[in-house]
């Protein structure tokens, strides 16, 4: 753990209060609303020392921490992507400091385009597992022998159970699927879709697969799930754009948020 995330962690119980939180969430495209459902303080990222800017729309960059159906949380309401900086690490810091807050477990959330016939725009896909096709690593320049972080089981059985619990009693499907981390920004090729799809993956996305290397070498455990806004290319006719996911990022937002408040109420 570096020293600027005790530091900050320092700071942010300063203005939030000492109780650690349970879990961490971090939103995806289009889910920000969810980080104003918590009752509690929210920090700018511009307040906290090496926390990434807002560089991508449709995020909100701020740190809640407070309490969401009775379990004390800390949100984040925008990530840092490969693709804006050429920084496989650039969550580090952040999950550094949610660690050092206390949290054990970490939700991610993303939007993602499906490749699976039976998901479709709207719908909600759990991640089992990923494949990282984009081939980059952040812990590449980690010095100790903390690197090797075994993934067999990335994705946690029993908080991926929970969550399909959730799923159920609200009565929202929620299948698992293979996420496959494509860096961006520009969006895939329908060649590199067929190729996707062949390796196994039922989702494709610019984001999340970073943060479950960096927090399984934090020792967080780690669930996440997908938002779809689309098919991937060449499986429809859609205009496939950042606005697009921007503008269908609602329809699965929805569900989404009865999933988690059902989670962290259990």
């Amino acid at each position: 753990m570096s020293r600027n995330a005790e530091d900050l962690a320092d700071l942010i119980r300063g203005r939030a209060g000492a109780e650690a939180p349970a879990i961490g969430l971090v939103l995806g495209s289009g889910l920000g609303h969810l980080a104003e459902a918590v009752d509690g303080v929210a920090i700018d990222y511009a307040d906290l020392p090496g926390f990434p800017h807002a560089g991508v729309s449709g995020h909100n960059p701020k740190l809640v921490i407070g309490d969401l159906e009775g379990t004390r949380v800390a949100v984040f309401g925008g990530r840092a992507h490969y693709y804006e900086s050429g920084r496989g690490d650039a969550m580090r810091l952040p999950l550094e400091v949610l660690k050092a807050l206390g949290a054990d477990r970490l939700i991610l959330t993303n939007a993602a385009g499906s490749m699976h016939p039976e998901i479709d725009p709207g719908d909600l896909m759990l991640l089992s597992d990923h494949i990282n096709f984009s081939g980059l690593n952040p812990l590449i320049g980690e010095k100790t022998d903390a690197r090797f972080v075994p993934m067999t089981e990335a994705y946690d059985p029993d908080m991926r159970a929970a969550l399909k619990s959730a799923a159920d009693a609200e009565s929202v499907p929620l299948p698992e699927g293979v996420y496959a981390w494509y860096s961006g920004p520009s969006f895939e090729t329908p060649a590199e879709i067929r190729a996707i799809r062949l390796l196994g993956a039922d989702a494709v996305g610019m984001s999340t697969v970073p943060e479950v290397i960096l927090a399984r070498f934090l020792g967080l455990r780690v669930a996440a799930i997908s938002t779809i806004t689309n098919k991937a290319a060449g499986l429809s006719d859609e205009n496939i754009s950042h606005e697009h996911t921007k503008a269908m990022a609602p329809l699965g937002a929805a569900k989404l948020e009865r999933i988690i408040r059902r989670y962290l109420a259990a």
